[in-house]
């Protein structure tokens, strides 16, 4: 843990263990983004989501209304992952304005988060490869000399990757019915749309 947190303070690129996939981390700065697209291989405009130990750490990049901690508290932690409106627009490669949030609920991964802040919670493989369930597997996958990026040792269970849903204050609406599913997960876009119903 400690190795991988001076990686990650240094602005250096990690592989931390999530519920789902190994996860590659950096902290949220444009230098440490350069080198975490260039491990992979990912075009520029698709951003890349921000792990947090919880909304609470969140509010500090992002708007977080009341029926966010409402939905999260509803459905398995770690199982979504919420698109919320930058308090400043961040680099376009964290999605500028709007930014992917996921509350990790992986016991290794809120001790690493509590101690250096927010990182990007992207997989950890390149794009368009399939992910592997190991750690340091990964890691040495994205890197060709198997240096250069630090990981904590751990085999994620694997499955379904989390849900991605759209608040609907990044669209500029008061409406809760504007919410949005990107990307069907762990949690099936049928909850959700019976989540919002309920609360409508």
């Amino acid at each position: 843990m400690r190795d991988a947190v001076e990686y990650a303070l240094s602005g250096k690129c990690i592989v931390y263990p999530t519920t789902t996939q190994p996860a590659l981390g950096c902290l949220p700065e444009p230098a440490a983004l350069d080198m975490l697209y260039e491990l992979k291989q990912r075009p520029a405009e698709m951003p890349v989501s921000i792990g947090v130990t919880s909304l609470e750490q969140a509010a500090a990049l992002v708007e977080v209304p009341p029926d966010v901690h409402s939905i999260l508290a509803d459905f398995p932690e770690g199982s979504l992952t919420v698109v919320l409106r930058a308090h400043k627009t961040l680099d376009a490669r964290l999605g500028g304005d709007n930014v992917a949030i996921r509350v990790v609920a992986h016991p290794v991964a809120k001790e690493l988060l509590a101690i250096t802040g927010p990182l990007t919670a992207t997989s950890a493989n390149r794009s368009g490869e399939a992910p592997v369930s190991d750690c340091d597997k990964a890691a040495h996958l994205l890197s060709a000399s198997g240096e250069g990026i630090g990981s904590i040792s751990g085999t994620c269970p694997g499955g379904m990757p989390s849900t991605l849903i759209a608040w609907y204050s990044v669209y500029g609406s008061t409406e809760l019915s504007d919410t949005e599913v990107l990307r069907e997960g762990v949690v099936s876009k049928e909850e959700i749309l019976i989540w919002l119903r309920r609360r409508i």
